[in-house]
């Protein structure tokens, strides 16, 4: 049982110094290189007095000086915020507002100016880290302090920013190794999500923890298919952790199977839903291989409940379970009166115990919305509908709102159409999902009415309304098809009728 991060990733390279901590497409790094950077720069930020405990944003991509760049604000006393480098410029501003960081960390590039605030760019840190200042724990993040804070979308348009402490964190890592997943020390882990998904935290933190590698795809590798598939035999990994999409992504290469994967022996997966063709399709490449489905919400540390899928469980489910839940932790099915619901009754995913967010960092009312004490454990009220059997299985159901899944991100349809509207050329405007036969999203739409224009054709509008929005709106909640109306259809409230609209894309009006 690990009883603090901090010192079980130090003690690695005490112990194993030599051991690759990191690895970038063949650019290595040992837990002796990690522990001498993090402990650098945590002197160097002891050193600029900053505001005790007061987070610190990460920005950049999926470089070894990101995870360094996390242990050393932990390490000096400060939960960090991982920013992705394809963040839009509005979402770094609203990150900067509401998250109130005490200084950034910009390993890549910051492309925003900012007034009052210490920004410690690449050049900063690699002079910070060749001084190799020693460092000793005296103030790290313990306990209920903050220890990181990841930022998820907002139905008023602005993100929230979950915290997560060093005890929620301590949840989920222990149970990621306990005999649930049967993972092992010293493996090579994939590391895809960017860090500021916290599916992420589902193959550094593991592999951290046990002493493994963690194999990193930058995003211009993952998101070209021929240098993708090139790439991936050379990981030597195993252990796989990703969404479901980019698993599909990746068996759209014939040689993506055991023959070529050898060690690949453990698939994790979350952030979305995994479907029966998925698994079916990864069972016969990987006979060999332990499948995982795993649930639970950024507010309750990365997941709460797995289960591993067999040729068994597909021909029993025409859904994949999201298995039992773990040890630690209660998860109660509720009606909409708050009233538990008896086993097989679908209702609201209530989650309650250690792992469980404190709230949302400077957002005390959407905090008290969404969170609650059960038997005195805090409680997150997820808004997401499921069953659970006799065994205790859990059973997705989909959402209690407008909220989605699309390749893994949180996508809620209000903030998606109020970017749109941002848009010169846009008067009214709605996200609609588009559902494959398994019931998980395939597609999001833009139903737009548009205001008076001289474009020639349908298509120029939409790259017209898309460059208006490219330092708005996020890359993944961008829409892939736009359809143009006259006017929005209304509810007898007067209201626009999205559930018709979900209906009639997806052909069910």
């Amino acid at each position: 049982m690990i009883e603090n991060i901090i010192n079980q990733i130090d003690n690695f390279a005490q112990e194993a110094g030599s051991t690759i901590a990191y690895d970038e497409m063949g650019i290595q790094h040992t837990y002796a290189d990690l522990k001498a950077t993090s402990d650098s720069l945590a002197a160097f930020l002891d050193q600029q007095n900053l505001p005790e405990k007061a987070p610190i944003m990460v920005y950049g991509g999926q470089q070894f000086e990101m995870i360094a760049a996390f242990l050393a604000a932990v390490k000096s006393g400060h939960a960090y915020i991982p920013v992705d480098v394809n963040s839009a410029d509005e979402r770094l501003l609203d990150i900067v507002e509401i998250g109130k960081p005490a200084a950034v960390i910009a390993v890549d590039d910051l492309p925003i100016s900012l007034t009052g605030l210490p920004v410690y760019d690449a050049a900063q840190l690699q002079t910070v880290f060749e001084q190799k200042l020693a460092y000793e724990l005296t103030h790290p993040v313990s306990g209920d302090d903050n220890y990181y804070i990841i930022f998820t979308s907002g139905t008023t348009g602005k993100p929230k920013g979950v915290q997560i402490s060093h005890t929620n964190l301590l949840s989920f890592v222990n149970w990621m190794l306990s005999d649930d997943f049967n993972l092992q020390s010293a493996q090579n882990f994939l590391s895809q999500p960017p860090y500021s998904f916290d599916l992420s935290v589902m193959d550094w933190a593991p592999a951290l923890a046990s002493g493994g590698t963690l194999k990193a795809l930058p995003k211009q590798v993952a998101d070209n298919f021929k240098e993708l598939f090139a790439a991936l035999p050379k990981l030597n990994l195993d252990v796989w952790v990703s969404t479901p999409s980019f698993a599909d992504v990746a068996l759209l290469d014939p040689e993506f199977k055991g023959d070529n994967h050898p060690n690949l022996k453990t698939f994790l997966f979350c952030g979305e839903v995994l479907t029966s063709t998925t698994a079916k399709k990864l069972l016969e490449r990987f006979p060999q291989a332990a499948i995982y489905n795993t649930y639970g919400p950024t507010e309750a540390t990365v997941a709460v409940s797995g289960i591993k899928i067999t040729a068994e469980t597909i021909a029993e489910f025409d859904k994949m379970p999201i298995g039992q839940v773990k040890d630690d932790t209660t998860v109660l099915i509720q009606d909409e009166d708050g009233q538990i619901l008896d086993h097989d009754q679908a209702g609201e995913i209530i989650i309650a115990g250690p792992s469980v967010s404190k709230g949302y960092l400077n957002n005390p009312v959407k905090t008290e919305a969404a969170f609650s004490q059960y038997q005195g454990l805090q409680a997150y009220h997820t808004g997401d509908l499921a069953t659970m059997d006799a065994q205790g299985i859990l059973h997705y159901k989909g959402r209690t709102d407008f909220q989605i899944k699309l390749h893994g991100f949180r996508i809620e349809l209000e903030e998606v159409a109020q970017q749109l509207q941002q848009s010169q050329w846009v008067e009214q405007a709605v996200a609609v999902p588009r559902y494959d036969a398994d019931g998980k999203v395939k597609q999001l739409l833009a139903v737009v009415v548009a205001k008076p224009n001289d474009f020639a054709k349908p298509i120029e509008l939409t790259n017209a309304i898309k460059d208006d929005l490219a330092n708005i709106m996020m890359p993944y909640m961008m829409p892939g098809r736009f359809m143009y109306r006259e006017a929005m259809p209304l509810t007898p409230n007067g209201k626009i009728d999205l559930k018709g609209l979900i209906a009639e894309v997806n052909g069910n009006a």
